[in-house]
């Protein structure tokens, strides 16, 4: 039998309990903070919603109520723009690319350390196996803010005679299906470019979105630089637009893409 020494210097032997010890499953939940509510994430801090509305989001699984998440409206979506302009006209849009590098950078190590708690997240609010969040999307998400970190002090040696610019703030909209995974195509390669952002998920899926807001202040990244306003298509409208934001990126249904176009055309935004 095993033995180790007490405090008195005594030989005793080590009490085992005797059982099978068994490591979690993948997709245990028992390591997982979830708010009950979550409110927009704006200017570095997550605030209530303009309208006092929130809505719930469910497991697709279990249909277990997962948490609420705020309903955004226009003035949501303004403050939202407003934070990003003025991190635009402000630190981030002054700040030279390689620091700049440094917080995208920093997110994508605290993905990584964070990583089985986004993979239990994204299968908890999306449906889809353990196996393909944790071994495809979150570690996807995390090499592309490594990799758009590499690119942030890079970019006016990417094409002769090109000298790549940051166009201001961008408005970004994405689905359901890869929710993290579209959220950091977006987001990083906005960053290292040097604009700002307002990002809605889906509505049905916006949990690691949110968790991804944690991230990004916890990294320290200046207020106002990322966004990230919740609701349904009505959030999406208000983001379309606005006359504040610069580009709009979309990732989503050929009808709604339609409509987008027709919103911006002759509006100046990209």
């Amino acid at each position: 039998m095993a033995k180790k020494k007490n405090d008195t210097g005594a030989i005793e032997p080590l009490k085992f309990s005797g059982a099978w010890d068994y490591d979690p499953a993948p997709e245990s939940t028992g390591h997982i903070k979830l708010e009950k509510r979550y409110g927009h994430f704006i200017d570095g801090k997550f605030v209530e919603p303009n309208s006092k509305k929130y809505f719930a989001t469910y497991s697709p699984s279990t249909e277990e109520k997962l948490a609420e998440v705020a309903d955004g409206n226009a003035a949501d979506v303004d403050a939202a723009v407003k934070a990003a302009r003025k991190a635009y006209n402000g630190e981030w849009g002054k700040m030279p690319a390689a620091e700049r590098a440094k917080y995208i950078y920093r997110i994508a190590r605290l993905m990584q350390e964070r990583s089985r708690e986004l993979a239990v997240i994204e299968t908890m609010d999306g449906g889809k196996p353990i196996r393909e969040s944790r071994d495809v999307d979150v570690p996807l998400a995390a090499a592309h803010f490594f990799y758009y970190a590499g690119w942030a002090d890079k970019l006016d040696y990417i094409s002769p005679g090109r000298k790549p610019k940051s166009l201001g703030v961008a408005g970004q909209i994405i689905p359901w299906n890869f929710p993290l995974l579209m959220a950091a195509w977006k987001i990083a390669p906005a960053l290292a470019a040097g604009n700002t952002v307002v990002l809605k998920p889906a509505e049905t899926t916006p949990l690691t979105a949110l968790k991804l807001a944690e991230i990004i202040r916890d990294a320290g990244l200046p207020a106002g630089v990322v966004n990230i306003v919740t609701g349904a298509g009505a959030t999406g409208a208000a983001i379309v637009n606005h006359p504040d934001v610069d580009k709009i990126a979309f990732t989503g249904s050929t009808d709604v893409g339609k409509i987008i176009q027709k919103a911006i055309a002759g509006t100046g935004k990209n």
